[in-house]
């Protein structure tokens, strides 16, 4: 690999020059793990982490890619300006490692009495880490399981829903719907870093990293267990903990059982499927007493690592049969449950319907009720800015299964919830005169919530039903395979059509360093001749985040700069 020797200033760095050659060499580290070659694979990554241009990526994903950069560690720095992200590039090796995170408490979603602990690192922890990422990552995407989704490049929950999907498409099953209680806060430390099989220098950095501690408030508190939630290496770790749950499962039943009569047997393939994503996982089989003997195989299992189910959270279901107070399981936002039918409508007798689970429609709701709630008084147009990301993102989520129908029922709640509000503003109006002022008609479309000129309200109806292709078992983004990564990457459930159109345009390339998109790669739409209201196709080019900054030349940081500490912490 060739080292970047010249010193340049952070708006001439060589970017694309720099991540060709990084790329390569965690390819090279990819291989060498397939081939199960520890030796060469420690000896690649020791040069990664040696690697200037490797420094040079890590530093700008934790200061312009990330989207917690400006989250400030208990030094209380939240950003950087680019001379100052040269400075920790050139001092990258002298920079303090290992201090304590700051712990900050956020409410956990679904729920109104939990809380969920996060811990900020400082900000040349999040970089050291970053740097360890790109080393371990390409190793263990080698190793991991091909129905491991969580935290992965290239994977999301919607591959998950459609693993399920298939495996319950042609029969009926049993399942347990596992999740492990507090799973980044209890893992045994002692065991991941055992597990995780690299280099000692290495080894001592990751120590160093769990045994840091937190400050609560300005309590320290020492973390003796656990991989701290929230930091950039906390997923890698928390699924190479987990790495090996499938197999061990799996290694307990035969390929194949054998069923009936002497001279009329047949086989029945008899190994149980295992879909995780992250500390969440679903155990599928036909028949309940291996899903009993499954659960007490992961109990078994997880209790190496510190780790248990959590007792309330943990049930066995059928996806048809009600098991308990009723059928079928939620899993990731989704509903996943079969439905009897008549056999002129189904061969089998029933249907697989995953549908958006009630707790997510409820929260979507509410959501959009509070946000009309706090703006009784402002006007109808800032009404619709605030409504329409919301309505957008929320079904472009969930358009890859059965919504169309609650789709249409969301819009008519959304009507009521907008009528009553119009109705509030005017109270000595009547309902004609309100809806000639709020409402508009479109031909084609029907009546409209929005003023006579300027942008309607996006009804989540508008949104088109468009299936998702899971992605193979195996693939990984290091693996080589540009076109099939190109073509998915304008696939994904949450990917706009205008960024989708750009993206077949450009043929998966940033039209700046006119690199390949890499699935985690984070993708902004820049107007070419700096007119946000031209939105013509001419007019827009998918870019990379960095490299939006780097077409403005840094001005879009400037407003950060002069925040460069955290006024509610001393610096």
């Amino acid at each position: 690999m060739n080292e970047l020797t010249t010193t340049y200033e952070w708006g001439q760095v060589p970017w694309r020059k720099l991540e060709v050659a990084v790329f390569k060499l965690q390819q090279r580290i990819y291989r060498a793990s397939h081939a199960n070659d520890r030796k060469r694979v420690h000896k690649l990554q020791r040069l990664l982490v040696k690697s200037r241009a490797a420094k040079y990526l890590a530093v700008r994903r934790v200061t312009q890619d990330n989207q917690g950069k400006q989250t400030a560690g208990v030094d209380g720095i939240k950003a950087l300006t680019p001379t100052q992200r040269q400075q920790v590039v050139e001092h990258f090796d002298t920079l303090p490692l290992g201090q304590p995170a700051r712990r900050v408490w956020i409410p956990k979603p679904g729920t109104t009495d939990e809380r969920r602990p996060l811990s900020s690192p400082t900000l040349s922890d999040r970089a050291h880490q970053a740097l360890v990422k790109q080393a371990l990552e390409p190793e263990w995407e080698a190793k991991f399981e091909p129905n491991s989704y969580g935290f992965r490049p290239g994977r999301s929950v919607h591959d998950a829903i459609g693993e399920i999907f298939i495996a319950i498409e042609k029969q009926p099953k049993y399942c347990l719907d596992a999740d492990i209680a507090k799973c980044f806060d209890r893992i045994n430390q002692t065991e991941l870093v055992g597990k995780l099989q690299t280099f000692p220098a290495l080894s001592r950095s990751i120590r160093h990293w769990l045994k840091a501690g937190v400050l609560d408030n300005g309590v320290f508190a020492a973390t003796e267990t656990g991989t701290g939630q929230g930091s950039v290496l906390s997923p890698l770790l928390a699924n190479v903990a987990l790495h090996g749950l499938e197999d061990h499962i799996r290694s307990h039943f035969p390929v194949k059982a054998r069923f009936g009569p002497a001279g009329g047997r047949y086989a029945m393939r008899w190994k149980p499927q295992c879909v995780r994503f992250a500390d969440d996982f679903i155990l599928l089989h036909r028949d309940h007493a291996v899903i009993q003997q499954c659960q007490q195989l992961v109990t078994e299992w997880l209790q190496k690592l510190g780790l248990a189910l959590h007792p309330t959270k943990t049930r066995i279901a059928h996806t048809l049969l009600p098991e308990g107070d009723k059928a079928g399981f939620d899993f990731l936002g989704f509903e996943v449950r079969q439905h009897p039918v008549s056999q002129y409508n189904a061969k089998r007798g029933y249907k697989t319907l995953i549908k958006p689970s009630r707790t997510a429609v409820k929260r979507h709701y509410t959501q959009l009720c509070t946000i009309i709630r706090k703006n009784q008084a402002t006007r109808q147009d800032r009404l619709i800015e605030q409504l329409n990301p919301v309505i957008i993102g929320w079904s472009r989520y969930y358009r890859a299964v059965v919504s169309k129908a609650l789709f249409q029922r969301l819009d008519h709640l959304l009507y009521l919830r907008l009528a009553r509000w119009a109705r509030y503003r005017h109270p000595h109006k009547g309902q004609r005169w309100i809806a000639r002022k709020y409402w508009r008609f479109e031909e084609g479309l029907g009546w409209r919530f929005g003023p006579k000129e300027g942008k309607l309200l996006v009804q989540h109806s508008a949104v088109p039903i468009v299936r998702h292709s899971k992605v193979k078992g195996t693939a990984s983004p290091f693996d080589g395979n540009w076109r099939y990564w190109v073509t998915r990457r304008g696939q994904y459930p949450g990917i706009s059509p205008r960024v989708a159109t750009l993206l077949h345009h450009q043929k998966g390339r940033c039209g700046y360093c006119d690199l390949v998109f890499l699935p985690e790669a984070f993708l902004e739409v820049h107007h070419r001749n700096q007119q946000h209201g031209d939105n013509s196709y001419r007019n827009l080019v998918a870019v990379h985040r960095h490299c939006h900054d780097q077409i403005h030349g840094g001005r879009r940081d400037r407003p950060r700069w002069n925040g460069t500490y955290d006024k509610s912490r001393p610096a």
